[in-house]
């Protein structure tokens, strides 16, 4: 029997929270046993909340990870003896992945379990008796092949998610190579982790792979692991980004780093409609609606463009930064479970809480390497992570206090006393490559006008883009400012610093991103990530929700006032 340890870090509760001590000395090691299969709720100062759910024990299920190995990780590092329903739930819920399988026979698709009474329940469900056929023997029911993922996404609602081993079409073959050297002549290779990924993710062709998420940080080369599933699997392949400036990196990095040729990469964007081999398009080119068709008519009428997905012969998808997927995306997704899916992300964290969605439609999660893991490692950058609060200026207290709810955030997001504490940290890094990025324009354009620094928003123009971020890489601009379009798909490999002067609301998606941003390795150099925050106001409190996947990474925000910054002295390499 275990006994009481007060040594230990963690108290398991018998609601399935889990309370972590940060300052205990067996903090790292805890949670990163939990971060295998708990999701972090709270991250205040000093003790760390996290959950185990049921979609948290699922994806821990997919990677193999049982429950005895789950309650031992639990014991070891727990003061107090856990909770007999803890570990009841824990084993029933690891005990409901797979339990029933989805498999194909011909030209039908069957529901499998050993548990004839599970059979017999799901038999009378509502959820999934629009996709039920016939019932072929006690074990077996035969359901809708045109359905699969509706009835992947019934089953998780019911709490059984099944295991798909109905297996995927090939799609067209394509054949390429990694290249040894890029076209500029730099050595290339594969990193063992992106390789490991890839085959984890692809399983030899097995039935239970081909699809899922994988999820690296910012910086460690999500694009690469697409590659070498790309390469692991040789065939016709969709690519799906956030915008067109992804769609040109991924473009870039293709014909850059294998044997594609320009002929074999297409891109499908609003400029142009190339469909070949390999083609590379955008979430919003997808969505897009055409005017004057009835939110009734089917998905191809309201979509144009959504004909793409299954007009050819693609052998896998690929859905860059996967937690952004809109929820049409999602219902056409539904629709191609036939096709191998992977989603490629820093975070699974989705604030419409449609992670279930993701694990039923795109699949598990497959691979995930904590972030200072690669740190440790050398592939991402060092971080020095400081939040500076200030207040709120004294004559805009009282409209603070009587304003309504958003009005607030913006008041406070928009607190022009952070341009003082902007000026000292210029200062502090003027021989460094600094982003500076918000939500609100307004106050955008007014640091434009303060810093002589150019501006990047959605109204930039591509080229423009393009031509902004290539000067900052060479160093010309030493200050680039950006709105929230810098979030997603931007590589600027030698920015350092970034300070976040306002951000949307309490999105947790988005501050991985932006950390992200900065996290290309440097061998002299810690990347610093600054945030500026009105102290006692909401921008705090969705500065402290922003904060929580990073802490669960294992990033301690260092806390500032306003009086303290000028005698802040940033870490450098071996402090």
């Amino acid at each position: 029997m275990m006994q009481y340890n007060p040594q230990n870090p963690i108290i398991v509760q018998g609601d399935k929270s889990v309370l972590l001590e940060v300052n205990n000395p067996l903090y790292q090691q805890a949670r990163d046993v939990l971060s295998r299969f708990a999701e972090l709720e709270k991250s205040p100062e000093y003790i760390h909340t996290y959950r185990i759910s049921p979609l948290s024990l699922w994806n821990a299920a997919s990677t193999g990870l049982a429950a005895d190995a789950i309650i031992e990780g639990l014991a070891r590092y727990s003061k107090y003896p856990l909770p007999g329903n803890v570990e009841v739930d824990i084993r029933e819920y690891i005990g409901r992945y797979g339990r029933v399988r989805l498999i194909r026979r011909a030209e039908d698709l069957l529901l499998t379990s050993t548990d004839v009474p599970l059979i017999l329940e799901l038999q009378r469900r509502k959820e999934l008796m629009p996709y039920l056929i016939a019932q072929e023997d006690p074990h077996t029911l035969r359901v809708n092949p045109g359905r699969r993922g509706h009835i992947k996404q019934a089953l998780v609602n019911i709490g059984y998610p099944a295991e798909d081993l109905a297996g995927y079409v090939s799609g067209d073959h394509v054949d390429f190579d990694v290249r040894l050297l890029t076209q500029g002549g730099k050595p290339f290779a594969l990193r063992h982790y992106q390789q490991e990924a890839g085959e984890v993710f692809y399983a030899g062709g097995a039935a239970h792979g081909g699809s899922g998420v994988i999820v690296l940080p910012c910086g460690a080369g999500k694009t690469i692991v697409g590659l070498s599933v790309m390469n692991e699997m040789q065939c016709s392949t969709l690519i799906l980004t956030p915008n067109t400036v992804s769609v040109r990196q991924w473009i870039d990095e293709l014909l850059d780093k294998t044997t594609l040729t320009p002929d074999m990469v297409g891109e499908y964007s609003g400029q142009r409609k190339e469909i070949r081999p390999i083609t590379i398009s955008t979430y919003q080119t997808m969505t897009y609606r055409k005017r004057g068709v009835a939110k009734t008519a089917v998905y191809q009428e309201q979509y144009p463009h959504f004909s793409l997905f299954n007009d050819h012969n693609w052998g896998l998808i690929i859905y860059d930064e996967v937690h952004l997927l809109p929820a049409p995306v999602f219902s056409i997704t539904a629709e191609l479970q036939a096709r191998r899916r992977l989603g490629l992300t820093a975070t699974l964290v989705r604030e419409d809480g449609r992670q279930e969605d993701v694990f039923s439609l795109i699949g598990p999660k497959k691979y995930d390497v904590p972030w200072k893991d690669l740190e440790r490692q050398g592939w991402i950058a060092t971080a020095d992570v400081v939040e500076i609060r200030i207040p709120l200026p004294h004559e805009t207290r009282l409209e603070y206090a009587i304003a309504e709810e958003r009005d607030k955030y913006r008041m406070a997001a928009e607190n022009k006393n952070k341009f003082k504490v902007l000026d000292e940290l210029l200062i502090k890094h003027r021989r460094d490559q600094v982003l500076i990025i918000g939500m609100y324009l307004d106050q955008l354009d007014l640091a434009t006008r303060r810093y002589k620094a150019p501006l990047i928003t959605g109204k930039t123009s591509v080229n423009q883009r393009r031509k902004l971020y290539e000067q900052f890489k060479t160093g010309e601009i030493p200050v680039l400012i950006v709105s929230k379009v810098g979030n997603f798909a931007v590589d600027l490999p030698n920015a350092n610093v970034m300070v976040q002067i306002s951000g949307m609301f309490g999105s947790r998606q988005e501050e991985a991103q932006r950390l992200g941003r900065i996290l290309r390795p440097h061998e002299d150099q810690i990347a610093h990530f600054y945030t500026i925050v009105t102290k006692d106001t909401v921008d705090q409190q969705y500065s402290a929700n922003r904060q929580l996947f990073l802490t669960e990474q294992g990033y301690q925000y260092t806390i500032l006032y306003e009086d303290e910054v000028a005698d802040y002295e940033p870490l450098v390499l071996g402090e």
